[in-house]
């Protein structure tokens, strides 16, 4: 039987938590492929894979690699997919069994009617273990619900709304065609994986319901603030990779052209921000340099990111406006976007 969605859940010494990530997944049943990648784990997550793979042999399948980072687990998954739709859940997330179920139902329906969105949007929910506050995070004001979708029926972007890889279900075949690529030991290869197909995507299909817990709050975890304010490198790394993969001026549907570059633009704030953030001059400078290698090297994104619109633009008001202004507004927004979305 045609698998509809494949699963692919990367582990690395995640024997405390998979469990409940693999659990909530069961209940897609036959329809449903789940890969657990052990990513060169040294604990016990390798024999609990094999012990679910032993239970459910029509379901779950392990794949034990190397350890090489998020990214190359994801890969690892990808081009051994089986199903009609690809999807990751990382290892301490979950997902909801009855939007799980409505998910398959949906890519049951455009498979049998052989209408096939290249790309399934779903809600998730900011999940903050620590103190059990819940965010979710939802795309009714932006997408029609339930209907295929081209780019031109989709309403305006606004803080909040892009589409990030806890909210994506990919068609495993424009996936696998993209050109994607993801680094080895690199974090937040995420956004490359939420940016980079993007250019591909003719259609979308938007299904309204809270499928995706996406669990913060473990002080190890790469969104921990502080974990993320160490690997600010990783973080320029990711930003030069996606400014490099896709010229938006390639992309030629202007709405879709114009999400690449707001998704492009919430990225680099956000690095920016965290730059800024450390407080060290050495930092701003590198932010700064940064924008200029923008303005030199990528000039679609920097006309974009440089609008008169100061407002809408924040890197314009940065390359406009004195540093003794700029800096300390993106500071105060920074912190204000987090209290609102409950990023990290």
């Amino acid at each position: 039987m045609q698998k509809l969605l494949t699963v692919t859940v990367p582990c690395y010494n995640s024997q405390d938590y998979m469990r409940r990530a693999v659990e909530s997944l069961l209940p897609g049943g036959e329809r449903l492929e789940l890969l657990i990648v052990d990513d060169g784990s040294t604990d016990a997550t390798g024999q609990i894979a094999e012990q679910y793979a032993a239970r459910y042999p029509d379901l779950v399948r392990v794949i034990h690699r190397e350890n090489g980072g998020h990214g190359p687990a994801v890969m690892t998954g990808l081009r051994e997919a089986r199903g009609l739709y690809f999807k990751v859940v990382d290892s301490d997330d979950w997902v909801e069994e009855e939007a799980l179920k409505s998910l398959l139902a949906a890519l049951k329906e455009m498979d049998d009617t052989g209408k096939r969105a290249d790309l399934v949007i779903t809600n998730y929910i900011y999940d903050h273990g620590e103190n059990g506050k819940r965010k979710l995070t939802h795309y009714r004001r932006t997408l029609p619900v339930g209907k295929i979708l081209t780019w031109d029926e989709i309403g305006r972007f606004h803080v909040g709304s892009y589409f990030l890889m806890h909210a994506i279900t990919f068609r495993t075949e424009l996936l696998r065609n993209c050109g994607l690529s993801l680094p080895e030991h690199t974090f937040y290869v995420d956004n490359i994986y939420a940016y980079v197909p993007m250019a591909q995507v003719k259609t979308l299909y938007y299904l309204d319901a809270d499928l995706y817990h996406y669990c913060i709050g473990r002080a190890d975890q790469s969104v921990n603030e502080s974990v993320m304010l160490s690997r600010l490198d990783q973080q320029l790394r990711i930003n030069r990779i996606m400014l490099s993969s896709v010229d938006p001026d390639q992309v030629e549907n202007p709405r879709q052209r114009e999400y690449m570059l707001f998704y492009l633009e919430i990225i680099m704030a956000a690095t920016c921000s965290f730059l800024l953030r450390t407080g060290k001059k050495e930092d701003e400078k590198q932010m700064m340099d940064f924008l200029c290698e923008i303005r030199d090297q990528y000039p679609a994104a920097y006309r974009y990111f440089t609008a008169p619109t100061v407002l809408r633009h924040p890197f314009g008001a940065v390359m406009v406006l004195p540093t003794g202004i700029t800096f300390p507004i993106i500071r105060i927004g920074y912190r204000l976007m987090r209290v609102l979305f409950g990023f990290n």
